[in-house]
């Protein structure tokens, strides 16, 4: 069952952070382009119809939003940077735990901003504030701290059942490019493709 609702969990971060770049990237792109056609006198009487002072928030909303699950998705991933130079030259039980110590603080970090951001929240969601360009309630846009931050919490939890299980953390190559692999290249192919002698490449 954990399993299953880990999978959706999966798929759901990955779509809301494609989506969200998905539109805030078309969202820009439509602004420019309108911002470019008003400076066309024979455009303007068209353009000054279409009102796009709200894009420039809403793409804000939409990144910071999507910077929240995306370090979510970075832990899950192990795509974060990090210094473990010292760490990895250390003994396989010392390395264990201060590994094991700093998943548990990224955790707990993660755990007191999502309950601080949803503490802040709920305090906004009693008010009338709203964003300037767009009137929608503050609420809504801060509603990304606690979600995204309890998520990262989750993540970091789940690295560390994964690590104390396993021994290894998520790690990504960041050279290595997802779809090509390494492959050995034969001399003699590639010789008669160049038309030169095989020992001539060997050198």
């Amino acid at each position: 069952m954990l399993k299953v609702l880990n999978r959706i969990l999966d798929r759901l971060e990955e779509f809301i952070i494609a989506v969200l770049i998905a539109l805030a990237t078309l969202i820009i792109f439509v602004a420019v382009v309108h911002r470019f056609a008003s400076g066309v006198p024979a455009l303007q009487p068209y353009t000054a119809r279409i009102n796009m002072s709200w894009a420039q928030e809403l793409c804000i909303f939409m990144f910071v939003w999507m910077a929240k699950f995306g370090a979510a998705y970075g832990v899950r991933a192990g795509t974060h940077v990090g210094v473990d130079v010292l760490v990895n030259r250390l003994g396989p039980s010392k390395r264990r735990i201060l590994i094991t110590i700093g998943l548990i603080g990224g955790a707990l970090f993660t755990g007191i901003v999502g309950t601080l951001g949803a503490n802040l929240v709920w305090k906004i969601a009693h008010t009338d504030q709203t964003s300037e360009d767009m009137e929608v309630p503050i609420w809504i846009v801060y509603l990304c701290i606690p979600l995204g931050s309890y998520l990262m919490c989750y993540r970091f939890l789940q690295v560390i059942a994964h690590f104390l299980k396993t021994g290894e953390i998520p790690h990504r190559e960041h050279g290595q490019v997802e779809g090509i692999d390494e492959v050995e290249l034969d001399l003699h192919q590639v010789a008669v493709a160049a038309s030169v002698e095989p020992k001539d490449l060997a050198s």
